[in-house]
C-alpha cells in the first residue's frame, strides 16, 4: 500500500510563505501524477497545483504566480512552495498521488492570519 504523508503546514501571515512536503511510499514514485488540494471550512475540496511525470504543471487561476508545485524523484517528494499567502488560503492541503491508483494524505492545516 502506497502511503502519502504531508508535512510543513502551519501558521502564516498574510503575505508569508510557507513550503509543504509530501513523502510518496513508493518505488515507482517518478511515474506518478502528483497534485495538491485543498479544502477550506464549508467548501468543497479544489484542485490547486499539479505536476506529471514529465514535469509539466498546472495551477488553479486563484494560485498562479504565488505557488509552485515541484518534484525530487530521488527522495520521492513534491513540494508546494506558498507565497504571497493571503487569508484565503487557509484550508486543510491534501497531497494525491495517482498512477493507475489514487492515493491521499490525511492532510496538513495552513492558516493565514495576521
Amino acid at each position: 500500500q502506497v502511503q502519502v504523508v504531508e508535512s510543513g503546514g502551519g501558521l502564516a501571515q498574510p503575505g508569508g510563505s510557507l513550503r509543504l512536503s509530501c513523502a510518496v511510499s513508493t518505488s515507482i514514485f517518478s511515474s506518478y501524477t502528483l497534485r495538491w488540494h485543498r479544502q477550506a471550512p464549508g467548501k468543497q475540496r479544489e484542485l490547486v497545483a499539479s505536476i506529471t511525470r514529465s514535469g509539466d504543471t498546472n495551477y488553479a487561476d486563484s494560485v498562479k504566480g504565488r505557488f509552485t508545485i515541484s518534484r525530487d524523484n530521488a527522495k520521492r517528494t513534491v513540494y508546494l512552495q506558498m507565497n504571497s499567502l493571503k487569508p484565503e488560503d487557509t484550508a486543510v492541503y491534501y497531497c494525491n498521488a495517482a498512477y493507475f491508483s489514487s492515493f491521499w494524505g490525511q492532510g496538513t492545516q495552513v492558516t493565514v492570519s495576521s
